[in-house]
């Protein structure tokens, strides 16, 4: 169930754009029946005919809400529910780049892989972070922040599949997700991160990326300090 769940998901993300033109088309004819039903119940004078017409503006009614319902369900899978599903529920079985690139001495590519900058050097006071390719720019390690801050960052790899960037107490491993996105960035805002109602304390930011085939890359993470506002 979990697998037949997750290709509808992938399907729907793939293909909303069609499936949005689809719901819009409909939307109209539905609009158009529900303004014609309207009419007939307006001018209708026998109880007979005005119940007839009642049932057919009701059964209107129903269709243009069960199609609005469907453009939300379809934007709400596309915008959260496609972003964070895991890697090994995308992929049956994982692909692997002959082409990738790797660092010195990481013969299984669990490095920088998809053509990532092997030779870029990790920054300072981070963990996985790598210029120009996976980084957060702003705040950076070390920083003290409080309240509503946007998160500047950098995710410019091949094959972009989308990202990710959530947080956990320092030295937790329950992360939470803040927010997810399919747009290539560079150097820009990757989203915003509230951290008004969070008990001050150190936390830990980091920033996710997985490829077209599901395969996630190494995290990017770095450390902050939360203050009351």
């Amino acid at each position: 169930m979990v697998l037949s769940m997750t290709t509808v998901y992938l399907f729907l993300g793939k293909n909303e754009g069609i499936i949005y033109l689809l719901l819009l088309l409909a939307g109209l004819f539905a609009l158009r029946w529900l303004w014609r039903a309207w009419r007939t119940w307006r001018g209708a004078y026998f109880s007979l005919e005005r119940e007839i017409a009642a049932r057919k503006l009701g059964q209107a009614v129903a269709v243009s809400v069960l199609l609005l319902a469907l453009a939300c369900a379809l934007t709400a899978v596309a915008s959260f529910v496609v972003p964070g599903l895991p890697a090994a529920a995308r992929l049956g079985t994982p692909t692997m780049d002959l082409l990738a690139t790797f660092l010195p001495g990481d013969a299984s590519g669990s490095g920088l892989t998809a053509g990532m900058p092997a030779t870029a050097a990790p920054v300072a006071g981070t963990e996985g972070c790598v210029p120009g390719a996976v980084e957060i720019t702003s705040p950076r390690s070390g920083d003290t922040i409080s309240g509503l801050i946007e998160i500047v960052g950098t995710v410019n790899v091949p094959n972009f599949g989308f990202y990710k960037y959530e947080f956990a107490a320092a030295g937790s491993e329950l992360w939470a997700t803040i927010s997810a996105d399919r747009v290539i960035k560079k150097n820009e805002t990757l989203g915003s991160w509230a951290t008004g109602t969070l008990t001050p304390g150190e936390y830990q930011l980091r920033l996710l990326v997985t490829d077209t085939q599901g395969t996630p890359l190494p995290a990017c993470v770095i450390f902050v300090r939360v203050i009351g506002q």
